[in-house]
């Protein structure tokens, strides 16, 4: 075991591709890991033929085709009215996942703190851990989701580099509002600290809410590195092509770290993805009124099985409550559910750093097509029927 590194100690792996693999050994409808089981667009598709079939295939520039890091510059700029750079503030990735790695990697060095929000996406301490930084954790409270402002505030200090800002936000839907950005900004402008924020689910909001970036803050252009990518906005999760935004001195050695990490993204796609981001409009609003109906048809399964869940405000997941079902350990529960019931999901505890926290929650995805759902509640009911047995015999 000497061998063995030892920030691997702090760290499992994937729970959420754990649950993926235990849906395909039970034959389980995946409600665990966030991926659609649906087409990705047509005119996506067919870029990535073309591209392929004109020997688009070889090596692109290190840090992004240029084609698609004036697309992102343009996408920038039509939707939150900055400024970017192409040449000088663009870094295309392996994904959002190697964007905020190879962002740790370049900024963060060992024995400083990173600020993570918990519940938190799984990788975010990972990240951390491996770059040699300390997480500190600041939780975000349900019903509303939100952090205490005092609990925030003493989280930061001297030692602090970094926050990781997450939204929409994954697994609770939670959308940060611009007076809680505004909090954070200030504190990133009192301490020198640089936000790196997860906007990948940018475009997936309910009723009526808008996404502000981060660096779109006062004071905050120059100090934050926004990550995002073509995975959920397109349904090409398996593309793996992210991006981060940054000012030049922060995009210089995150570039330097990518070229290491993974020289490049995939060329073809690349080409792709700078069409999909110069999609119309009209296509943003479609895929908010489509998601908007798989998350009413989503609850609504919930209400019918029996779960207490928290209604997301964007993103495709749904945090939900075992304890009134009867259930006091997440993990066994969610075993159960794929096993027995025949249904994936993430238990809670997978996005806490200490896992009593997440004991109560499991995770719903819901970028399934509805027919996938209304299966999924015909399994799901089959606990109220259950408990309902249990009650009469009682």
């Amino acid at each position: 075991m000497k061998h063995i590194a030892g920030r691997t100690r702090f760290f499992t792996e994937s729970v959420i591709r754990e649950m993926t693999r235990l849906a395909q050994r039970y034959g389980a409808i995946n409600l665990a890991q966030g991926f659609p089981d649906f087409p990705a667009p047509l005119e996506v598709k067919e870029a990535a033929q073309r591209a392929i079939a004109a020997d688009i295939n070889q090596y692109a520039i290190t840090w992004g085709a240029k084609s698609l890091r004036d697309a992102i510059a343009w996408k920038m700029g039509h939707f939150q009215e900055m400024t970017i750079d192409p040449e000088r503030e663009v870094t295309v990735t392996c994904g959002a996942t190697e964007a905020m790695m190879a962002t740790m990697l370049a900024l963060v060095d060992p024995g400083e703190e990173v600020i993570v929000f918990e519940p938190f996406y799984e990788n975010y301490g990972p990240d951390a851990i491996v770059s040699g930084a300390k997480p500190r954790y600041v939780q975000l409270r349900p019903p509303t989701w939100e952090f205490d402002e005092e609990e925030l505030k003493s989280a930061f200090s001297s030692r602090t580099k970094a926050v990781i800002v997450n939204t929409p936000h994954n697994p609770t839907g939670k959308v940060f509002t611009r007076s809680m950005l505004r909090s954070i900004a200030d504190l990133c402008v009192d301490f020198d600290v640089v936000a790196v924020t997860d906007e990948i689910y940018e475009h997936i909001l309910y009723d009526g809410r808008v996404h502000v970036s981060l660096a779109t803050l006062n004071g905050m252009q120059d100090r934050t590195v926004t990550i995002s990518g073509c995975s959920k906005t397109y349904s090409v999760t398996g593309w793996r092509v992210g991006y981060t935004v940054a000012a030049p001195r922060w995009t210089d050695a995150i570039k330097k770290v990518h070229d290491f990490l993974t020289v490049g993204a995939p060329a073809p796609l690349q080409e792709a993805a700078a069409l999909a981001l110069h999609q119309p409009d009209k296509f943003y609003v479609k895929l908010r009124e489509q998601y908007a109906e798989r998350r009413q048809v989503m609850l609504q399964v919930l209400r019918e099985a029996g779960f207490p869940y928290f209604p997301p405000e964007g993103a495709y997941y749904v945090m939900t409550e075992i304890g009134p079902l009867g259930a006091e350990d997440d993990v066994e529960f969610a075993n159960w559910l794929v096993k027995e019931i025949g249904v994936a999901t993430v238990p809670g505890s997978s996005f806490y750093h200490d896992p009593t926290l997440g004991r109560g929650y499991i995770r719903f995805a819901f970028p399934k097509t509805l027919n996938t759902l209304r299966a999924a509640e015909e399994r799901l009911v089959k606990i109220r029927e259950r408990r309902v047995k249990l009650a009469r015999h009682s």
